[in-house]
């Protein structure tokens, strides 16, 4: 049995205490993951991520906050994209 279908089983097999403590434990990791994220980029970095309608946007990074990265393109304007959604340019 691999560890999701492990969690799987132990989340059915839990009462409304131990459920109440597996959610915050799944939001703690995810806020980490997006805060760790946006921590790999800075300000002028060059990324690309699909925007709405599947469109690809390219441009610089204009300001980092803590889970979300502020983006300007220069024909589809500014974004504020989850850190997660990006790719960095440059190599």
């Amino acid at each position: 049995m691999n560890t999701v279908q492990s969690a799987v089983t132990a989340i059915r097999n839990a009462d409304r205490d131990e459920l109440n403590q597996i959610i915050e434990a799944v939001k703690l990791q995810q806020t980490w993951l997006a805060k760790q994220s946006a921590r790999s980029f800075n300000v002028g970095d060059a990324v690309t991520f699909t925007g709405r309608g599947n469109r690809k946007v390219v441009g610089t990074v204009a300001k980092v906050n803590p889970k979300t990265i502020v983006v300007d393109s220069p024909s589809q304007g500014r974004w504020k994209v989850t850190a997660s959604m990006l790719k960095s340019l440059e190599a």
